[in-house]
């Protein structure tokens, strides 16, 4: 007898469950029901229908019912919503959400895939009004544009300076309208750290987006979006992108178990705590792979392999669920920014012991054309080396160095197993030794102690108390803009000015990017200096690290003239 499948859901897990199921068995009936209109879309496209880069909204469909009919033999109904489950009898009841038509549907399996759904908290007063807006379809993304060309707004507030919120802002700022980020944490993108994340406030600060942090929304208006502290943000509409729930309505409806985290609750091969009932992509809680706790993942390849491994074990093929990750990119303006693993945040968050590397190599070599910074950071566990995490950022494919890493992490690799790798080199693709060599080779200095450094983030602090700090780059890099306390002794005469050096006092020293200082204080270890740390990220990051800090607050600048015309 032939098996009947039931999928509750399309888009990523539905869809990928329906087509691997097709895949395994040409004679199972397979019944796929969407809530909305459309059964298969590109939801991490949606934003670049408002910016202009997909001209049609229909064109995020990436296949119909009829498509899913005649080419895979799947029964896909949109405008249908599964009400209610009875487990016993196998039976599911679907309501057609245009008519209110109700029937029922026999199953063997059934696989949940609702996703998840905006947060759009009610405490913010005016939340529900008609120019507040959320993201997670074709619909969605329709309403949004047709509100801005009808009433003509010119000024956009985004809450949430997450991936959604990062997107919107860019797209929307392409339409020359006027885009206002309102972000309640420290910084925008929790899957980056800090000093990273300063970097991408600059980008959206030199692209015209007013950038607001550690401010909450508390009330919503026809033309302002009012925040917390009182502060008033011009608003004709408000678009709310501060994170999503899990649907978990049905499941909890049927009986099936949450999690600790408030996701479906599944075991290894995704089965929920009631029997021939799966559930898979952003509804359910999985566990991390270097934490090995619940955690949450809204992500389209996780949702998509999640649903391949149900099915697989539907049919009683051997899986191995080895957790999540969380490798992640985006597009921001001119800037690719790249994660994968731990940050630094988390691990001190997990009490996890760790260090960390950062490198600003070239793209590229430096004679070739558009050769640009390319910020990398590398997490690792201490004292065994395991590489935990890594982010990257620039104008380049930054991509290619997290998927190296996040590679290195699905195989437990250790910091020893970067140093060496052989990746491909041009002069036209990367330098001879890969940013990822280098952060590694960095990492390797700093697991065996070989010398200290510190971050960006204390510089401030150092220049504060007045710490004596050597600039390694030439007289004329220092002519144009030096951090105000730092003293110029290049790394090509400070073996003649040793007198000038203090052996009494902690030595903090900074070149470009990191690699002369380096070398400098190597050198006066060798001498035996014991008090001499290399900042990291040098001066090239420090620049792009306090700039924003300083356009919107009113503090005293630390840098004599910010430099973004380096490298």
């Amino acid at each position: 007898m032939s098996k009947k499948i039931v999928i509750v859901g399309g888009v990523a897990g539905g869809a990928s469950a329906a087509a691997r199921a097709r895949r395994l068995d040409e004679t199972a009936k397979i019944t796929m029901f969407e809530r909305g209109p459309h059964v298969s879309f590109s939801n991490c496209s949606l934003p670049y229908y408002l910016g202009g880069l997909i001209d049609d909204a229909d064109d995020l469909v990436m296949m119909s019912p009829e498509q899913f009919e005649k080419q895979y033999n799947i029964d896909a109904q949109v405008n249908s919503e599964v009400v209610a489950v009875d487990p016993a009898a196998k039976i599911v009841s679907v309501k057609q959400t245009q008519t209110g038509e109700m029937k029922q549907v026999n199953y063997d399996e059934l696989v949940l895939s609702p996703g998840a759904k905006p947060v759009a908290p009610a405490c913010i007063k005016g939340i529900n009004r008609d120019n507040v807006f959320t993201v997670r379809n074709v619909v969605d993304i329709k309403k949004i544009h047709t509100f801005l060309e009808v009433n003509h707004a010119t000024d956009v507030a985004i809450v949430g300076g997450g991936f959604i919120g990062l997107e919107m802002c860019e797209n929307l700022a392409h339409t020359g309208r006027h885009i206002s980020l309102i972000e309640a944490a420290d910084h925008v993108m929790g899957t980056i750290d800090e000093d990273f994340a300063q970097l991408v406030h600059k980008e959206l600060y030199d692209h015209g987006v007013d950038v607001i942090v550690k401010e909450g929304l508390a009330e919503i208006t026809a033309d302002k979006a009012i925040l917390g502290s009182g502060r008033e943000v011009p608003a004709q509409a408000v678009i709310v992108a501060i994170g999503v729930a899990p649907e978990t309505e049905l499941a909890t409806k049927i009986g099936c178990k949450l999690g600790l985290t408030g996701g479906i609750a599944v075991d290894q091969h995704y089965q929920t705590s009631i029997p021939n009932i799966y559930a898979v992509g952003d509804a359910i809680e999985i566990t991390h792979m270097l934490t090995r706790k619940k955690t949450r993942l809204a992500l389209a390849f996780p949702a998509q392999m999640e649903a391949r491994d149900a099915v697989d074990h539907m049919y009683g093929r051997p899986i191995q669920n080895q957790g999540v990750i969380g490798s992640a990119a985006i597009h921001i303006f001119d800037l690719n920014v790249a994660s994968t693993g731990l940050t630094e945040h988390q691990c001190q968050k997990e009490g996890i012991d760790f260090r960390s590397a950062m490198v600003i190599p070239k793209s590229r070599v430096g004679l070739m054309p558009d050769a640009t910074p390319l910020y990398l950071k590398l997490v690792f566990a201490y004292p065994s080396g395991e590489v935990l995490g890594a982010q990257a950022l620039g104008k380049s494919d930054v991509d290619k160095q997290i998927d190296i890493v996040a590679t290195m992490i699905t195989m437990h690799g250790k910091i020893s197993d970067l140093t060496h790798l052989e990746v491909c080199y041009s002069p036209w693709f990367s330098t001879a030794k890969n940013a990822v060599n280098m952060a590694a080779l960095v990492a390797e200095n700093i697991l065996n102690g070989e010398y200290e450094q510190v971050p960006l983030t204390e510089v401030r602090k150092l220049v504060e108390k007045k710490a004596f700090i050597i600039d390694a780059r030439e007289p004329d890099e220092y002519a144009a803009g030096h951090i105000i306390n730092a003293v110029n002794i290049p790394l090509s005469e400070f073996r003649q000015r040793l007198d000038e050096i203090p052996t009494d006092q902690p030595v903090y020293i900074h070149c470009l990017s990191s690699q002369r200082s380096y070398n400098m204080v190597r050198a006066l270890g060798n001498l035996g200096y014991h008090n001499v740390y290399n900042i990291v990220g040098s001066f090239l990051g420090l620049c792009e690290y306090e700039y924003f800090q300083d356009q919107v607050t009113e503090r005293q600048p630390i840098v004599t003239n910010y430099r973004f015309d380096l490298l």
